[in-house]
């Protein structure tokens, strides 16, 4: 986006005289006519846009235990047994963030009756961790294997550092595509550039994780697989850079 502006700057003489006037130390016969040509201050605005692709090396998962049961007791049971397992196999990895999320018990109801009543439970446990992409297909198998039988959510990231280098890269790019559209503008005209008088960064900011396309899989599902694949894929650091220079 460019954008040609003159802004008119006041001049001396009618700043001074102004002032002699209010303090009453000047006959205003002595004042001299302002300028027929005020000095203008030229400035052209150019925003240019860089982009960074980095890849998604970083997997942040959410997966869970439900079981469903007569008694409370042995629903909540069933979770604990299942979920310390799944826990233990996730902390043998050495995943990181590793935190529960949700713990879930509710009663179930049979409303065709005149008065509801209790036909059972069902309960769910669920926790999420992060990993790197590159392993995290063979690990959602053994953790049903273990005994998980839900995956709420799998999305993928890029490492900060990445992110950070990436966040640069993008800027830089879109500095130097303001000062091309600038040059080119101004020499097409048989204009020079002179200082930059402002610069403003519109955006920056890091990418959002990329989400996996399956969001829940049962574990009977997972049997028809040797292995899950997973692929991270890329994410796109954006950044805007509004430049104003003076011509």
């Amino acid at each position: 986006m460019i954008t040609l502006q003159r802004w008119i700057l006041p001049s001396a003489g009618l700043v001074l005289g102004a002032t002699a006037l209010a303090l009453g130390l000047i006959n205003t016969a002595t004042i001299s006519p302002a300028n027929a040509q005020e000095p203008l201050l030229r400035v052209l605005t150019v925003t240019g846009e860089g982009n960074e692709s980095i890849p998604a090396t970083l997997a942040q998962v959410q997966l869970g235990v439900t079981a469903q049961g007569n008694t409370a007791e042995a629903v909540q049971q069933e979770i604990a047994q299942r979920s310390s397992a799944v826990i233990e196999l996730l902390k043998s990895n050495n995943v990181e963030q590793l935190q529960t999320t949700g713990i879930r018990l509710n009663p179930q109801y049979d409303y065709e009756s005149s008065r509801p009543r209790i036909t059972g439970y069902n309960g769910s446990n669920t926790v999420s961790f992060e990993m790197p992409t590159d392993a995290v297909g063979p690990l959602l198998d053994d953790a049903i294997s273990a005994g998980a039988n839900q995956i709420n959510n799998v999305s993928f990231i890029a490492e900060d550092n990445a992110i950070d280098s990436a966040r640069d890269t993008a800027l830089q790019e879109a500095t130097a595509d303001a000062q091309a559209q600038a040059n080119a503008v101004l020499e097409s005209l048989n204009l020079s550039a002179g200082e930059i008088v402002s610069i403003q960064v519109n955006n920056a900011v890091p990418p959002k994780p990329i989400p996996y396309a399956a969001q829940a899989r049962l574990a009977d599902e997972a049997a028809a697989h040797s292995s899950t694949p997973v692929e991270g894929g890329e994410q796109t650091v954006n950044a805007r850079v509004t430049l104003q220079i003076r011509y």
